[in-house]
């Protein structure tokens, strides 16, 4: 049995993903996120200053002090970064997540030139990745190919 042609021709293929959030989701998750990851970060960085001694109220206060600054750095950064040219743009997200890193480590009790060593490590690496991406995703002047 025969079928009837689809009307209109072929569907052009599309190089875009669907978007299958609405425009209120992005916006929740544009602040739920970096407050998200600034808690687990606060406590992932209270955990290690107290080195799996008792908890006490100034262990509380600077996990939650350094969440704040997560989460504030974090949204400046998430601001910031698209406005720029593609090297500063993975520059200052590579340099936020290297410092992140680092800091993280320095709480540990390590020396500081290891905590450094290792947050310039990663945020090398991640500044690779990043470039990366941005090179191939944007043409010379800097606006997203798409």
């Amino acid at each position: 049995m025969a079928h009837a042609a689809p009307a209109g021709g072929m569907p052009r293929p599309t190089n875009r993903t669907p978007d299958i959030f609405n425009a209120q989701v992005h916006r929740a998750a544009r602040f739920g996120v970096p407050v998200v990851l600034g808690l687990v970060y606060g406590y992932w960085a209270a955990a290690n200053r107290r080195g799996g001694g008792p908890i006490t109220g100034w262990n509380i206060l600077f996990g939650f002090v350094t969440a704040l600054a997560f989460i504030v750095l974090c949204l400046a950064v998430a601001t910031l970064a698209p406005r720029l040219k593609r090297e500063l743009h993975s520059g200052v997200k590579s340099g936020f997540a290297g410092a992140a890193i680092g800091f993280l480590y320095s709480q540990t009790g390590e020396s500081v030139l290891r905590s450094t060593a290792l947050g310039l490590a990663v945020a090398a690496g991640i500044f690779a990745v990043f470039f990366y991406r941005y090179y191939t995703r944007e043409d010379g002047e800097g606006n997203r190919i798409r």
